[in-house]
C-alpha cells in the first residue's frame, strides 16, 4: 500500500547541514506525513519536519494576454538524528558527460558521413534530391 503523495528532493541554493535534507512536496501533505512516508516507506529515521508553503509564480502566458499562476507547493526541509549524513548523489559526473559527449559526437559523424555515401552526386542534376528522378 503506497500513499497518493510524493516528494521531490531537491538541492537548496545555500548549503544545508550534513543532516538536513530539503524536499518539494504537495500542499496537502503535512509534517506527519513527511514523516512517516520517509520512515515507513524508506526506512529514513526522522528527527524534525518543518515546512512551508510557497506561492506559484505568476507569469504571462505565452502568446496570450493573460496571466497564469503555477501551483502552490510545499517545501519541507527534514532533520536527521545527530549522527545521520546525507550527501547528495553526484547524478551527472564530468567525466560521464564527456564521454556520453564524446559518443554523440562520433555518432553524429558516422552519419554524416553514410549520408554523404548514401546520397548520388549526378552532375546534370545539381541541388536536386536523388529520388527526384526515380
Amino acid at each position: 500500500f503506497l500513499p497518493n503523495f510524493w516528494m521531490k528532493l531537491v538541492k537548496h541554493d545555500k548549503p544545508l547541514p550534513p543532516n538536513e535534507i530539503k524536499f518539494i512536496i504537495p500542499v496537502q501533505m503535512t509534517n506527519y506525513d513527511v514523516k512517516n512516508y520517509l520512515e515507513k516507506i524508506y526506512k529514513v529515521p526522522v528527527a524534525d519536519v518543518t515546512t512551508k508553503i510557497v506561492q506559484g509564480k505568476i507569469r504571462k502566458a505565452e502568446g496570450k494576454t493573460y496571466l497564469v499562476k503555477e501551483d502552490d507547493y510545499r517545501v519541507a526541509f527534514v532533520t536527521l538524528p545527530k549522527g545521520e549524513e546525507f550527501t547528495f548523489p553526484d547524478l551527472f559526473s564530468k567525466t560521464a558527460v564527456m564521454e556520453k559527449q564524446e559518443s554523440m559526437q562520433k555518432q553524429t559523424e558516422q552519419s554524416q558521413q553514410l549520408q554523404k555515401t548514401y546520397i548520388r552526386q549526378d552532375p546534370h542534376r545539381h541541388g536536386l534530391p536523388s529520388w527526384f528522378g526515380i
